[in-house]
């Protein structure tokens, strides 16, 4: 028997609390409700969103995951610089202050709590290790923007986010070398999926790169959001959507399930094999017609 749909809704929207409240609202699913739930954002760096997650996506979506019926909510993150300075600067500790949301700063995390961990077929030499809090998360939320990535990894989407899990030199780990430096690069990103899964993914497209990023490149304006509980899926839809925008060659010139990040996500089983293994859906009937293009083009595969 065939493996069932992913659902991913798309709403084509300029408001960032409409976009994450829309999106998660069209799923019809809670995995939220009387969870203690952690959420992973894109604090790469304080870059103005696509850079980074906008302050309004992450107290939009706090707020809805706490209407949802979270037990608990907490952010975790490593940062490319240091994590405690990105996140001041981007200002987002009193907002989540205000909201009741603890702050797990992951650069502060002890050795013993970067577990070890690999992927089936890895391409990492000796394995990779991961914030612990990620491999407990009772319920994992994950927010990602809508760009490409200059710098080897072609797109970085929902797969990508989670770069973020793993330590770097600062840690006393060298894991950014190896990635940033090997071949297999883009094969690696998604070995890092592997030991854990997102229940809810959310991915602001208001503003999207469709060239350079993950910090800065060619902006657009994308006017979207998605909302999905199958990350790969997420990145294909992101693909068709920086197809529709008018990428660069590395997004224009592959198909979808061609992209290594997304081949290597499905030999490890961690989303929808296929396009159409994805059921895509309006949020509502303003967003149809975006829906139909995006559609079009991700059933070119």
């Amino acid at each position: 028997m065939d493996d069932p749909q992913s659902r991913v809704a798309l709403v084509k929207t300029s408001d960032r609390k409409e976009g994450v409240r829309a999106s998660i609202q069209a799923l019809d699913v809670n995995p939220v409700q009387g969870k203690h739930v952690l959420i992973k954002p894109n604090f790469n760096t304080a870059d103005a969103a696509p850079g980074s997650t906008h302050n309004d996506t992450l107290t939009a979506l706090v707020d809805e995951l706490w209407a949802m019926g979270a037990r608990s909510i907490r952010l975790g993150e490593r940062s490319f610089p240091v994590t405690q300075e990105v996140m001041e600067e981007k200002g987002v500790l009193p907002l989540l202050a205000e909201r009741d949301v603890e702050v797990i700063d992951f650069d502060l995390l002890e050795t013993k709590d970067w577990v070890a961990t690999d992927a089936e077929g890895s391409h990492w030499q000796n394995g990779f290790r991961v914030a612990r809090p990620i491999l407990e998360a009772e319920c994992l939320v994950s927010t990602c923007c809508l760009k490409t990535h200059q710098f080897g990894g072609v797109f970085t989407l929902s797969l990508k986010l989670h770069v973020g899990v793993v330590p770097t030199t600062r840690h006393g780990f060298d894991y950014m070398r190896e990635l940033h430096s090997s071949p297999h690069q883009r094969r690696m990103i998604a070995e890092i999926n592997a030991p854990f899964k997102p229940d809810l993914v959310v991915l602001d497209g208001i503003d999207a790169f469709v060239d350079g990023g993950p910090m800065f490149g060619r902006r657009m304006r994308g006017d979207v959001f998605l909302a999905s509980t199958d990350r790969v899926a997420v990145d294909a839809v992101g693909v068709a959507l920086l197809k529709l925008l008018g990428s660069n060659e590395a997004i224009m010139n592959r198909p979808i399930f061609a992209q290594e990040q997304i081949v290597r996500a499905i030999e490890l089983g961690l989303g929808a094999s296929a396009p159409d293994r994805i059921e895509l859906v309006a949020a509502n009937e303003a967003s149809r017609e975006e829906t139909d293009r995006v559609a079009e083009i991700l059933g070119q595969g």
